[in-house]
C-alpha cells in the first residue's frame, strides 16, 4: 500500500510524531507505522516494547486521547502500528491544531481554524447567533419576495403566505435563543455590509490587466447581490457575438447566462465571511475571472470539486435558504451546472484554481476579435456608439428613459404607456438596473415596495437619455 490520507510510514519514532497522531484523530481517522521507510521497506524498530509502552501514555498526556498501539513482525523485523480513530471534538497538540490532508499534515490558522472548531461542535459560521439585532431591522419586502419564490418552487408550504416574518424566520431555523443568526442577517438585513465588511461584490471592466475601465459595488442583502450581479454581468458587461439571420439580428453570449448565475450563487453561498475581502469578478477582452474569498473543505482540491462529491456549504444555512427560494436545485451540483452549461453553449470549459486566500474560476472565450456588445451599444476606445441604425426599434431601457424623461412616473405609469396591461417581469429588472447605476431614483428610497413608489431621471439619467438621443453615450 502507498502512503495516503489514512497511512503514513516513519522509519523511527519521535515525539514531533505525536503531530501526526493529532492530524490523524481530527480527520478521518489513520495508521502510523514505525519501522517502515519512504519506500514502504520494513527497516524494524529496536525498542519496540519500550515504544509500546512510551507512546499511548504520550498520546494520553499530551493530546488527551488513546490509540492502539500494536507490535508487528515482519521477515524477523519489528515495526508499531498506531490505530487512530477520528474524534468528534477538536484535539490540539501543544496549542496547535493539526488536520491530516491527502498526504500531509496540515496546521489550522485564522479563518480555517475558526470554521474547523465550529465544525467539530456541530456549527457552521453562518449557524452563530449575532446580538443586538432585531426583527424590525430585517426587510420586509425581501422576505415577502422569499416567500414568493418559495411558494413558487413548491419549496415553501402554502400557508408561509399567512405567516409573520418572525414565523418564517423561525421555519428556515435562522433564530436562536433570540438572537438572529448570522444567515439571517445576510439574507434579509438591508445592509449587511455594516456587520461584515466583506459582505458585497465588486465587478469591473479592464481594458489590460491593470487597466481599470470602470466598475460597479453591489451591496444589499445576497438575494439582492445575486440578482444585480447577474443582471449587470448580461447587460452592461456581457461579451456577445452578433449574427443576423435575415433582417434579424441574434445575439449569442459568449458565457452562458446559467453558468455566471450558478458561479455568482456558489460564490455567495460558499464564501468565507470572515475575510474582508469582496466577492471579485474581473472582466477583460476574451475571460471573466471570479475571486472567492475562502477556502475548500480540509483536504478538497480542485479535483474535488470536478468529480462526484458530497456537498459541504461553507455556509449550509444561507445554502438552505437559496435552496428554498428554488436558486440553486441540489448541494453539490453547481459545478457540474456551470461546466453543462458551457457545453451546451459550445463554449470553453472554465477553469477552477485554488489559491492561497481563496478560489479562483475563469471564463475564457475562444474569440479575442469580437467587440464586446452592451444592450444597443458597442464599447470602442472609451466611447458608446450605436451598433444598429436609429431606424431599429428602441430597447426597452431606452422606452424607460424617455418615458421618465417627462417627470415622475410609477410603474404601473409606464408599463401603461408602452401599451403593457401589466408590469412585467422584464420592465421590473430594467428599473432595478437603472436604479442601482444611479440613472433613476425612487421618490420613496427607504420603502422600495410602496405602492406610492414613483421615480425620476437623475442629472446622469437625464445626460445619458440626451446623448443617448443624439446617438452617443460618452463614457
Amino acid at each position: 500500500m502507498n502512503e495516503s490520507q489514512i497511512l503514513e510510514w516513519k522509519s523511527s519514532w519521535r515525539d514531533e510524531y505525536l503531530k501526526w497522531i493529532c492530524g490523524f484523530a481530527n480527520a478521518e481517522g489513520g495508521v502510523l507505522i514505525i519501522g517502515k521507510n519512504d519506500d514502504g521497506d520494513i527497516v524494524g524498530v529496536n525498542d519496540a516494547s519500550q515504544l509500546l509502552e512510551e507512546i499511548p501514555n504520550k498520546t494520553k498526556s499530551l493530546l488527551g486521547i488513546v490509540v492502539d498501539v500494536n507490535l508487528k513482525s515482519e521477515r524477523n523485523k519489528d515495526f508499531l502500528e498506531i490505530v487512530v480513530k477520528p474524534h468528534s471534538n477538536p484535539i490540539s497538540f501543544r496549542g496547535e491544531y493539526h488536520y491530516r490532508s491527502g498526504s500531509t499534515k496540515q496546521v489550522l490558522k485564522g479563518a480555517t481554524l475558526n470554521e474547523f472548531l465550529l465544525r467539530k461542535h456541530g456549527r457552521s459560521w453562518d449557524d452563530t447567533p449575532i446580538p443586538n439585532v432585531g426583527m424590525k431591522e430585517l426587510d420586509s419586502v425581501a422576505l415577502n419576495d422569499f416567500r414568493q419564490l418559495g411558494i413558487k418552487s413548491d419549496r415553501l408550504p402554502r400557508n408561509a403566505l399567512n405567516q409573520s416574518n418572525s414565523e418564517l424566520i423561525e421555519l428556515l431555523h435562522l433564530r436562536e435563543s433570540g438572537n438572529l443568526r448570522r444567515s439571517a442577517v445576510l439574507l434579509f438585513h438591508p445592509n449587511p455590509v455594516r456587520f461584515f465588511a466583506g459582505a458585497f461584490i465588486k465587478i469591473g471592466y479592464f481594458e489590460k490587466e491593470s487597466y481599470l475601465a470602470y466598475q460597479d459595488v453591489i451591496e444589499g442583502n445576497l438575494f439582492t447581490q445575486v440578482e444585480r450581479s447577474v443582471d449587470l454581468l448580461r447587460t452592461k458587461y456581457s461579451k456577445a457575438e452578433i449574427s443576423y439571420e435575415s433582417i434579424y439580428r441574434h445575439e449569442t453570449p459568449l458565457v452562458p447566462e446559467e453558468a455566471l448565475r450558478e458561479a455568482v450563487l456558489n460564490a455567495i453561498a460558499h464564501r468565507d465571511y470572515n475575510n474582508p475581502a469582496p466577492i471579485q469578478v474581473r472582466v477583460y477582452e476574451n475571460r471573466i475571472a471570479l475571486y472567492n474569498p475562502g477556502n475548500l473543505p480540509p483536504g478538497w482540491t480542485v479535483d474535488s470539486l470536478l468529480n462526484v462529491h458530497e456537498s459541504v456549504p461553507h455556509n449550509p444555512r444561507i445554502a438552505n435558504a437559496f435552496f428554498r427560494a428554488g436558486l440553486i436545485e441540489a448541494w453539490g451540483s453547481g459545478v457540474e451546472k456551470i461546466i453543462r452549461a458551457c457545453q451546451s453553449a459550445g463554449t470553453t470549459t472554465p477553469q477552477w484554481t485554488m489559491r492561497p486566500d481563496g478560489l479562483s474560476l475563469e471564463f475564457v472565450t475562444s474569440d479575442t476579435s469580437l467587440r464586446r456588445t452592451v444592450h444597443n451599444w458597442t464599447f470602442e476606445k472609451s466611447r458608446f456608439t450605436r451598433s444598429q441604425p436609429k431606424s431599429q426599434p428602441e430597447s426597452l431601457r431606452e422606452k424607460v428613459l424617455r418615458q421618465l424623461s417627462d417627470g415622475q412616473m410609477s410603474k404601473a405609469d409606464i408599463s401603461r404607456n408602452l401599451g403593457q396591461k401589466m408590469v412585467s417581469g422584464q420592465l421590473n429588472k430594467v428599473i432595478r438596473l437603472l436604479v442601482a447605476e444611479g440613472i433613476i431614483r425612487r421618490t420613496i428610497p427607504d420603502k422600495p415596495g410602496s405602492r406610492l413608489q414613483k421615480y425620476y431621471l437623475t442629472e446622469k439619467g437625464r445626460t445619458a437619455f440626451e446623448e443617448s438621443s443624439s446617438g452617443t453615450v460618452k463614457k
